[in-house]
């Protein structure tokens, strides 16, 4: 056991490369809210792993499933990456320090992804939109995609894949029994 500072003590973890079971467990992502709508109006071209800088109400609420990240998107303001629009409820247990609900949040990214996503941006038509938000090892982390826009011919032409893609499961289900 190693002591921390707060006085707890936490089992120490092997740092060993033939112990990969532990650090698995320990890397599953609980996902918290999915922007589903994000993958049908666009073209995702890359996706990005982010941290947020959060207060304490906010995690409680985005735990309990309070966020919504329908209009959400990220910009690169002087160097630093910020989401805009995500709407996380109010917890109602924190009373004064409560937080603003759609406030802009600092995205946690290395200076050379935010310089080479900044770079990307300038381009015509470029975005950058959260796919989800989730929990790995006990941090809320996003997951930021480079979109740029379908067209109305685009999300007709992915909904008649899917529906030819769900006939052909059917047939295929039915040839099976």
């Amino acid at each position: 056991m190693r002591p921390l500072a707060a006085g707890r003590n936490l089992p120490s973890v092997s740092t060993k490369t033939g112990s990969k079971t532990a650090s698995r467990a320990t890397d599953a992502a609980k996902v918290l809210a999915r922007n589903r709508r994000a993958r049908h109006e666009y073209h995702v071209e890359e996706v990005v792993e982010a941290g947020l800088v959060l207060a304490g109400s906010e995690v409680k609420s985005i735990r309990d499933g309070k966020v919504t990240l329908v209009d959400a998107f990220a910009d690169i303001d002087k160097g630093e990456a910020w989401l805009h629009q995500m709407d996380v409820g109010v917890y109602a247990f924190a009373h004064q320090r409560n937080h603003d609900p759609r406030r802009r949040r600092k995205l946690l990214l290395h200076r050379r992804e935010i310089d080479r996503l900044a770079g990307k941006i300038r381009e015509k038509g470029y975005t950058l939109v959260p796919l989800s938000l989730y929990e790995k090892q006990g941090r809320v982390k996003t997951e930021l995609a480079l979109v740029h826009g379908k067209q109305q011919w685009d999300k007709r032409e992915d909904s008649k894949k899917r529906e030819s893609q769900r006939e052909i499961d059917r047939a295929m289900s039915v040839r099976r029994r």
